[in-house]
């Protein structure tokens, strides 16, 4: 038999109780840090000279955190590229052995 259900229920939503759109540790982790991150920049708008071998240039300092930031970012996603890939590479060898 099949029943049909209204979308909204007395005891809450649907969806929530079906497991719904709920945020993971690592979504609240990434959300705080980005947050976070935004009050950091808004509060330090100072400009900064960089010096880096032979070179040397003004930056503002929120300028600064994104670039710094989003190169992190890049280095973490591309670690734990490699690592799933040679995880997977490690499970396929055992299964043919």
């Amino acid at each position: 038999m099949v029943q049909q259900h209204s979308g909204a229920t007395a005891g809450g939503s649907a969806g929530a109780r079906r497991g719904g759109a709920r945020l993971g540790a690592g979504a609240i982790a990434s959300l705080v840090g980005v947050g976070l991150l935004v009050i950091f920049m808004i509060q330090n708008t100072d400009r900064i000279t960089l010096t880096f071998l032979f070179w040397s240039f003004t930056w503002p300092l929120w300028l600064f955190t994104v670039v710094t930031a989003l190169v992190g970012a890049l280095i973490w996603f591309g670690l734990g590229v490699m690592r799933r890939h040679r995880r997977r590479t490690e499970r396929r060898a055992e299964r043919r052995d």
